[in-house]
Parts: structure tokens; sequence; C-alpha cells
């Protein structure tokens, strides 16, 4: 029996290591399996992107036509600009505003200024349509204005987020017959209007009676921040100034063509290196965490590549500060099974108390980093989201691998029946030395 478990052991150890090499395999070269293709971490279609720093691109900043434009006008225009971006594809562009009226869009790796230009500069389309495509109201002549609200929509209910729309004068006949049509049509699911910016829905509300008033009000799931999105992307279709370019760039990588390849040499010295002081550490231990940090290096290059994260140089920083952090939860759980030892315990009832002791430890510093990261990820733009994300993962991923990648490996260690305690830590002897 004890036979059999101590080939079993060794056969999980042997699988664990070839598990590690193919998933750093898959998650930097890529696989082709099935006719499903991945071609890694920096396959430019299904991986990574890259910041503007590490590919460079367009940037344009445009001005508003019009003197001292109010915060709550140039948040309408950030609004409708990301919106634009976004259903262009443009997903990993920066927005900044400025004094004056100024706005300025960074875009990575795209080169054609004159198509975003003017993709930025023409007015927002803004419409209500039925569930038939038909158009009710126009956003430039019929909606006089749109707002968040945080009150209560009944007397008597409860105060919830919502935003409030007021019509022209003229739009008030108009909006009452759609809304009569379509709260008739319940029964066949096409009791909605639409919201479309740019031919783009932005929000389709249900109509469950006529509206004939000169304001209405969209309720539904909202947040503070959903709801004040929505009222600025209603607000955007009767902005009451046009945008002009006043200069638009191409931009190579601030931090040349190399910087990323650079970056990834870098990063695998100082894995070989964590490695090694890992070793020389903490012994037959340190062997495993060197094994389970292979394994998390696959597991956060696969994840980089799999959500298509936007590197820039800050997002490096966030790969690099989370590797030196994979190793951390390690060192605490090795020094802890130290002391167990040094205590005459046995070694499987060493590594037991070792990662008991050091859960809690190792689970508050890590938590309240996860909570860091997603603040900075919730408050902050470009970079600070990128840095936040690529931080956040590392950190969690780096707490799988050493409460349970690294326990579960230790574990099948203590199994193969290794009773030499110097394999494991130094030794005190009697006369208060080393061995």
């Amino acid at each position: 029996m004890y036979v059999l478990m101590k080939k079993k052991s060794i056969t999980i150890l042997c699988f664990g290591v070839v598990i590690a090499v193919i998933l750093n395999i898959v998650a930097f070269v890529g696989f082709n399996i099935a006719g499903f293709q991945y071609g890694g971490m920096l396959d430019p279609e299904k991986g990574i992107r890259k910041g503007i720093d590490l590919a460079g691109g367009s940037v344009i900043t445009l001005q508003a036509e019009t003197e001292n434009p109010t915060d709550d006008q140039m948040n309408v225009v950030e609004s409708i600009f990301q919106t634009r971006l976004t259903n262009a594809g443009y997903t990993e562009s920066r927005i900044s505003k400025s004094e004056g009226g100024k706005i300025t869009v960074e875009i990575p790796s795209v080169f054609d200024t004159d198509s975003v230009a003017q993709l930025l500069g023409a007015m927002a389309q803004l419409k209500f349509v039925d569930a038939d495509g038909v158009q009710i109201l126009d956003g430039a002549t019929d909606i006089k204005d749109a707002s968040y609200q945080y009150s209560a929509t009944q007397q008597g209910g409860n105060a919830t987020h919502h935003v409030q729309v007021e019509f022209a004068p003229e739009a008030k006949a108009k909006f009452a017959e759609a809304t009569r049509k379509a709260a008739a049509q319940s029964a066949s699911g096409k009791n909605y209007i639409s919201i479309m910016m740019d031919d783009t829905v932005v929000s389709s509300p249900r109509v469950s009676e006529e509206i004939n008033s000169d304001s209405c009000v969209i309720t539904g799931d909202f947040t503070a921040e959903t709801a004040q999105n929505l009222a600025n992307q209603i607000k955007s279709g009767q902005l009451p100034f046009n945008l002009s370019t006043i200069s638009q760039e191409t931009v190579g990588a601030e931090l040349g063509a190399d910087a990323l390849p650079t970056s990834l040499m870098a990063a695998a010295i100082g894995i070989l290196l964590i490695m090694i002081f890992m070793v020389v550490m903490y012994r037959i231990p340190g062997l495993i965490a060197d094994l389970s940090l292979l394994i998390y290096v696959g597991l956060i290059g696969l994840a980089m590549g799999l959500m298509h994260t936007n590197l820039s140089l800050s997002g490096i920083a966030g790969i690099v500060l989370s590797i030196g952090m994979a190793v951390d939860a390690d060192c605490i759980i090795f020094e802890r099974m130290k002391e167990e030892l040094r205590t005459g315990k046995t070694i499987k009832a060493s590594v037991e108390a070792g990662f008991n002791k050091a859960f809690s430890a190792i689970l508050d510093s890590n938590v309240t980093t996860i909570i860091t990261c997603v603040v900075l990820y919730i408050s902050g733009i470009g970079t600070v989201t990128g840095f936040a994300t690529t931080l956040g993962v590392g950190v969690v991923l780096s707490m799988f691998t050493a409460i349970v990648i690294t326990k579960f490996f230790l574990k099948q260690l203590v199994n193969i029946g290794i009773k030499n305690r110097n394999l494991f830590c130094k030794q005190v002897n009697k006369e208060g030395g080393a061995q």
C-alpha cells in the first residue's frame, strides 16, 4: 500500500511538471487543435493589446466651438466619444479633458487619423424608435433635456436611480401616440421604445401605459453611474456646440519597438533569480514553489492573452510586481513550516501547520491588495486601469497557486516518504549552530 502511494505521488509530481511546461507553451506560443487556433499571449489579434506607449497610434485633440463649456457638457462629449470608439472597435482608447473645452483622444495601433477625426468630430445622431424601427423622436430637435435623478417615482414608493427626460413642446403629442401604441403590444413583447445613438441601441425601456406629458421617467436596474451615463447619452443629441479638430498626429512607440520583448526578457531573468533564491533558502519546498511559479507564469500569460489586456508600461509594471508577490505567500508558509520543524514535529505535521498558520496572513494581505486594484480600476483611466488589471489578476492567481497548488504538491512530496529534515530547513543543534 505504501509503495503504491509513493508511486502515485511521484507520478503526480512528474505530471505537474508536464502541465507547467504545456501551460507555458499554450500561453506564450499558442496552439491549433480541432480548428481552434490561439496564437499565444503575443498574438496581435487574439492576444494582448499594446498600449500607445508600446505600439504607437493616433493622438487627436478637438476643441469645443463655444466659450467656457461647462463640465456637464464636456462629460456629455466624453460619453459620446467613448460610445463611438467602442462601437468602432477602439476599446483601448484613452480620453482626457483639459481646460478651455479641449479633449484629447489616444488610440493605440491606429494610424489613419483622418477617419478617426471624422468619426469624433461629427455631431451625435440620437433618435427614439419603436419596436418596428420607426423613428419617433429626433434627439436634436425633440429632446429638451435629460437628467439623472434619485428619488421615488411613485407616491409612497422607495427612492430609485432613474433618468428623467424632458420633451420639446412639439414632441409631446408624438411621444404620447407612440407610447399608446407600444403599451397595447405588451402581449407580443413589442412594448418598448429604443434609444439609439449613432444607430447603436443604448437602452430599450418598456412602456406600460400612454405617456402624455412634457417629460417621462426611465426606470430599471440602474446604479448612479449607469443612470448618469444614460442621461449623458440622451443629452448628447442636442449638444449646444460643434467640435473642431485642432491637431491630429501619429506617434511611434514611446518605449521603442523592442520594449515588450525586452520587458519579457527582464521578467524571465527575474523569475529565474527568484527560482534560484527559493531553492537556496527553502531547499525541497523551494523546488515545489518553483514548480508552482512556473504554473503561475503560464496561468497569468494565458489570462492576459484571453482577456485581451491592454498592456502598457504600467501594465508591465503590474505583471512584474505580481511575479514578485507570487512567491511571497510561499515564503510565509515555508517560514511557518521551519518553525514547526524546529519544535520537533514531523514533516507531515509541519507542512499542515505551516499552511494553517500562514493562511490568515496571506488572505488578509492579498485581499487588501485586490480591494486596492478594484478601486483603481473603477476610479482610474488609461494606464491606471491597465496597472490595476494586471496586478489584480496576478494577485488572485498567485494566491491560488500558493494556497492550492503548492499545498497539493507538498503533500505529494510528504507521501513519498522523505525523512531527511535537512532537505526542508536548516536544523538547529543543541549548541545553537545550524546544519
